[in-house]
């Protein structure tokens, strides 16, 4: 793997596109929306979290929002385009005591014929039966890096914890969402790491976001990096580690999440060629800013591509 992110750039993005045109519609991006439905108070450590106990970010622990103030917010990202709405919880792993409202909103959701995905942190077996018996699609739960680079970022859990939650996921029938962040000091061999243990799970993730780094001050990464004037990772190298997880893992959707707002068009439209076929919309993303709706619909339009269009949301153990 570590020979791909050494090939010459266009012959990556010439071996990225053929397999991106080879699984995927050419020049469609799935349009997806975020929601953080209880920000802040999480005892996790992890580096980049401005939603962490231990972040001096000032931002105030929430209880977890009501089920129709957070299926209203599906409905209108519905009206805006999403295909997918996407749940994410500031927990270490979800009381059980929360699950009949959580299945309350993946079943809500579901029911608008949208694409439901969780993201609640750890699982036990049993509440992923749960998720999956209400019919939750996706399940996101990043391993974050590489493994030898996981305890410089997070030290409450292991990367084999994330492992067994991952397991618990697919044992429930439910698609995994796995990706993770890049340009938080780490070096390449640490983003060929990470590539390679996605590629390595017993099953491709189904989904596979990408997330460039936003350094926030008040966390342990944001302190030491938004500062410094190698902080932000280059842009063809970001490119990179996109087009490298396009090409070993070709079915998967490869999401270019958190970092977009900093990133220039002609920054994003290399993403997409390297293989990239799926965004999140709308203004913010759990805590940090993003785009716009605004923003992305001219970005597509002066690219000539399309939002992707399903006839039916995407079920477990599918993907186009």
């Amino acid at each position: 793997m570590a020979d791909l992110f050494d090939l010459p750039f266009d012959e990556l993005m010439f071996r990225a596109q053929t397999v991106h045109r080879a699984h995927h519609a050419v020049g469609q991006v799935q349009l997806c929306t975020l929601l953080s439905i209880k920000t802040g108070g999480c005892p996790e450590d992890c580096g980049y979290c401005s939603q962490s106990a231990s972040a001096d970010t000032q931002l105030k622990a929430e209880k977890l929002m009501d089920v129709d103030a957070v299926l209203a917010i599906a409905a209108e990202a519905k009206a805006a385009g999403s295909q997918r709405f996407c749940m994410g919880a500031a927990w270490r792993n979800p009381k059980d005591r929360d699950m009949d409202k959580i299945v309350a909103m993946v079943e809500g959701v579901a029911a608008m014929g949208m694409e439901t995905c969780m993201t609640l942190g750890m699982l036990t077996p049993d509440q992923a039966q749960r998720l999956g018996q209400a019919g939750l699609d996706y399940y996101n739960h990043n391993i974050d890096t590489s493994p030898e680079n996981y305890a410089n970022v997070i030290t409450t859990r292991t990367f084999d914890d994330r492992l067994d939650a991952l397991a618990h996921v697919r044992e429930a029938g439910i698609n995994v969402c796995c990706g993770g962040i890049v340009g938080m000091g780490e070096t390449r061999a640490d983003r060929v790491g990470f590539v390679h243990a996605l590629a390595t799970l017993p099953r491709h993730p189904d989904s596979v976001p990408v997330n460039a780094l936003v350094p926030v001050k008040g966390t342990v990464l944001g302190n030491m990096l938004a500062d410094t004037p190698l902080a932000k990772l280059d842009d063809i190298e970001f490119v990179r580690t996109v087009a490298v997880a396009r090409i070993t893992m070709p079915m998967s959707m490869v999401r270019l999440s958190a970092g977009r707002e900093s990133m220039s068009d002609a920054t994003q439209a290399l993403c997409f060629m390297a293989g990239a076929n799926s965004i999140f919309t709308g203004d913010r993303l759990l805590t940090t800013g993003n785009a716009g709706d605004d923003a992305d619909a001219a970005l597509l339009a002066k690219l000539g591509m399309t939002p992707m269009v399903a006839d039916e949301p995407m079920r477990k153990g599918g993907c186009c």
